[in-house]
């Protein structure tokens, strides 16, 4: 299990991208994205966050949690998470998901280069 911000969560993203591949995983992302986004903006808000939490077990999570997880992924500095910053930040919260990704990336690298 990791720690990030004060909430405990186990990386099953791994896991995931092994039994759905990889565009299997990128669908399921964008559902979660889905689930999460204000349907009226497009993106994810500290409103749509907070309304939509508990689809995704995180319904315990505090206001200043959902706020610092917002800041943590808006990357353009407009208070909400659109699909890319979402992808990115899910990526940067998983570990193990960030260490398959440069694996891949360095064989994809090596195989161009041999």
């Amino acid at each position: 299990m990791a720690s990030r911000g004060g909430v405990v969560f186990e990386d099953f993203f791994p896991a995931m991208v092994e039994k759905l591949g990889a565009d299997g995983f990128m669908k399921e992302l964008s559902n979660g994205f889905n689930l999460l986004r204000d349907s009226d903006k497009g993106v994810i808000t500290f409103d749509s966050l907070k309304r939509n939490s508990a689809l995704l077990g995180l319904e315990g999570m505090r206001d200043d949690e959902l706020r610092s997880m917002l800041r943590e992924g808006d990357l353009d500095g407009d208070e909400a998470l659109n699909e890319k910053e979402f992808y990115v930040l899910m990526f940067r919260l998983s570990p193990g998901l960030m260490r398959e990704s440069e694996e891949l990336l360095e064989e994809a690298i090596v195989e161009d280069y041999s």
